[in-house]
């Protein structure tokens, strides 16, 4: 198992290339499976999460080609198999994705419960529940999901809660049913638009993407035959590597990405004394070598402040000027990264749901553990800026969702490497 090992205290400094999405990726990989003709996904993240849904897909027998820039062919139309087994599914919850296509084109799927998850409970009954009100008929026997349905109906849903994988899985099987489909309280996060956008450019009639409620009329194929669709960019990515600069008191410049799905992270860079210019397709940063000011914050689903941003935002209000507090409202245990910072020096109190920081001049290098993805870029933003070296543990955490940490950080300027346990 890889570490990392960081020696802090260089102001990261150049441009960066922000990669897709990864939580676009996953639902897209998952909705190619509606398609009756080979489609091309580009501007794919090369992340193990990607390839634990291309290893899925191909057991299913779906037929697979990567070209040499990442682009990913998916055929359906050789499946064989519509079970997903326990041991890939525990290793990515978003393998649950798979169960709306499969029952809305073949009518029937067998797919492991996801289990725990480190950060808190993220039950699957509203999907569930939506796929029953469509017409399917549901049960669960030995950790499965088992799920048939000659031809899903569509019906009213309003979801008790927002759930982004919920909204992505329903729009999803409503896309082949018969008749239309309405989904209130749905997410409105840009990973749910992309995939919305992914289907009617198969030839869907998916209306209120970015909106609560959405609008599906059911159509009765889809095909992707000679569509090549590309990802957008990954917004936490973006909003990481901006926060690594932030701390550090550093310049950056990324490329790729899009300003306009970081509004909420970018008004508070700036509370935080940042200086941010914004193009179409680029964000520049720059902290003038600057410490941060302390910024409060309470994260909330989109467009609210992404849950995402929030363990990189505590990172940063560990060395910032002043004391902010911040409130966790979407997950009842993302907080596990505190542990490891206060070992760093770093004063923060947990009061229930909310971190209270007080910034402190520096924090000092020392070993951690990282428990979740989001999680584990902060420790690894904390080691750019402490004193000394910092090795952080189990970063097979962070292969799940950032793209070659290391190179683009050591590209930056830091002082950072993969070494071998």
């Amino acid at each position: 198992m890889d570490k990392l090992l960081i020696s802090g205290g260089t102001p990261l400094s150049g441009d960066l290339r922000v990669s897709g999405a990864k939580n676009a990726a996953l639902p897209i990989l998952a909705g190619a499976l509606l398609s009756e003709g080979a489609v091309t996904i580009g501007n794919v993240p090369h992340l193990h999460d990607i390839t634990t849904t291309m290893e899925l897909l191909g057991r299913m027998g779906v037929h697979l080609v990567v070209d040499e820039k990442l682009n990913i062919e998916v055929d359906a139309s050789t499946i064989k198999s519509f079970y997903a087994p326990y041991e890939m599914v525990k290793t990515m919850r978003a393998s649950i994705l798979v169960l709306g296509p499969l029952v809305a084109r073949f009518g029937r799927a067998e797919v492991s419960l996801p289990g725990g998850c480190a950060i808190g409970t993220r039950p699957v009954n509203l999907h569930l529940q939506g796929l029953a009100a469509m017409g399917a008929d549901i049960s669960v026997r030995n950790g499965y999901i088992h799920a048939t349905a000659k031809r899903l109906k569509g019906c009213r849903l309003v979801l008790d809660q927002i759930t982004v994988t919920g909204t992505e899985n329903l729009m999803m099987a409503a896309a082949l049913a018969e008749g239309t489909t309405i989904i209130e309280n749905a997410a409105r996060e840009p990973e749910v638009v992309d995939l919305a956008d992914f289907l009617n450019e198969m030839g869907a009639k998916v209306y209120g993407a970015g909106t609560d409620i959405l609008e599906i009329e059911g159509v009765q194929a889809l095909s992707g035959k000679g569509l090549h669709y590309n990802i957008l960019p990954d917004r936490i990515e973006s909003g990481t590597y901006l926060v690594a600069a932030a701390m550090t008191g550093g310049r950056i410049r990324l490329k790729n990405t899009r300003p306009d799905l970081l509004d909420a992270v970018l008004i508070k860079l700036r509370e935080a004394g940042a200086h941010i210019d914004c193009g179409e397709n680029w964000i520049e940063l720059d902290m003038r070598g600057q410490r941060p000011k302390s910024v409060s914050l309470r994260t909330a689903p989109y467009p609210a402040f992404p849950t995402d941003m929030q363990a990189q935002f505590t990172a940063m209000n560990c060395i910032a000027e002043g004391t902010a507090t911040i409130t966790e409202t979407v997950f009842e245990n993302r907080f596990m990264h505190v542990q490891e910072m206060q070992r760093m020096g770093a004063n923060i109190k947990l009061e229930s749901n909310t971190a209270i920081v007080t910034g402190v001049s520096r924090l000092t290098g020392a070993p951690v553990m990282a428990t979740d993805l989001r999680a584990s870029a902060s420790l690894v933003l904390a080691g750019l800026v402490a004193e000394g070296q910092t090795i952080v543990e189990r970063i097979y955490h962070i292969d799940r969702g950032y793209e070659c940490i290391e190179e683009k950080l050591s590209q930056l300027g830091a002082e950072i490497k993969r070494i071998p346990s």
